[in-house]
């Protein structure tokens, strides 16, 4: 586990090394049948946290609903809702995968549409 939290941390230091942005968002927890899953999320998320931190950003949360207002203007869409307008958005030729990766891109559409604080 400490190595993958390691990792964690470099990959997200080189990718903000490399494109150096200037404020960042993320999805708050949230839990339901997948309990068992909670602790390595929520230590995945300290090490992002303060990476962020470290570097001065300022993090904003959205929840579930909030994402999915700020990606379709609908806070009760669907997941395939959500992925298919993460396309639409981004002009891909396909939902992007795996699904982790349409929820990030979908986190970050949210705060350019609702903004970050």
């Amino acid at each position: 586990m400490a190595e993958r939290l390691l990792h964690i941390m470099e990959s997200l230091r080189a990718v903000l090394d490399e494109h150096e942005p200037t404020e960042s968002a993320v999805e708050i927890l949230y839990f339901g049948k997948n309990v068992s899953s909670a602790i390595p999320v929520a230590e995945a998320r300290g090490v992002i946290f303060a990476t962020l931190a470290e570097r001065g950003l300022p993090v904003a949360e959205f929840g579930p609903n909030a994402i999915k207002l700020g990606v379709t203007g609908v806070s009760g869409a669907d997941k395939r809702q959500v992925q298919e307008m993460v396309r639409v958005i981004l002009g891909l030729p396909e939902i992007p995968r795996p699904d982790h990766a349409a929820d990030a891109l979908g986190v970050a559409i949210c705060a350019a549409n609702l903004g970050t604080g």
